[in-house]
């Protein structure tokens, strides 16, 4: 869709990103093709084998798997990882829900280690619409065991701009 199009046409229709979850979920084992598509647009994301159970606008969430790979000396989920997971969330997220004639860049990251996390993890990145404006951008980021134990919480934060005119 080129810039000359209406805005509100735009904004109803998804955008690439949200548009290619919507159809490889239609597929056996789509969630896991288009996971395995944004980890290799993104390849250090592929370290962690995250997997995009929920897409929405605003919403995302990323499981990670408790395996030997992602394990700390204690055998639970390493906190690295988990950051991961929640940057994962929080860039595919913000991939598919940022209004087109914006863009994002991360700036830092902030979290607090709630619990131990010894089993799969689930990673949610959650914005409402109206955050989407130029400057700091605090995207509330939460990880949870398969109990719902908050394991980790915080925020990520990104530089959004306008985008160029051409």
């Amino acid at each position: 869709m080129s810039q000359t199009d209406s805005s509100s046409t735009a904004e109803q229709k998804p955008n690439k990103v949200l548009a290619l979850y919507h159809k490889t979920r239609l597929y056996p084992f789509g969630q896991k093709l288009f996971s395995i598509m944004v980890s290799r647009m993104a390849p250090y994301f592929g370290t962690i084998k995250p997997l995009i159970t929920e897409l929405r606008l605003n919403h995302c969430a990323c499981l990670i798997k408790k395996r030997h790979a992602v394990h700390n000396h204690i055998k639970t989920v390493h906190v690295i990882a988990i950051c991961n997971g929640l940057e994962m969330a929080m860039g595919v997220m913000a991939e598919a829900s940022i209004p087109k004639h914006l863009r994002w860049i991360p700036k830092g990251m902030s979290l607090d280690y709630t619990a131990k996390a010894g089993s799969d993890i689930l990673c949610i990145a959650e914005v409402t619409p109206e955050q989407w404006t130029p400057g700091d951008m605090l995207v509330p980021v939460t990880a949870y065991d398969t109990q719902g134990v908050v394991v980790v919480k915080g925020h990520i934060k990104l530089w959004i701009s306008e985008k160029p005119q051409k």
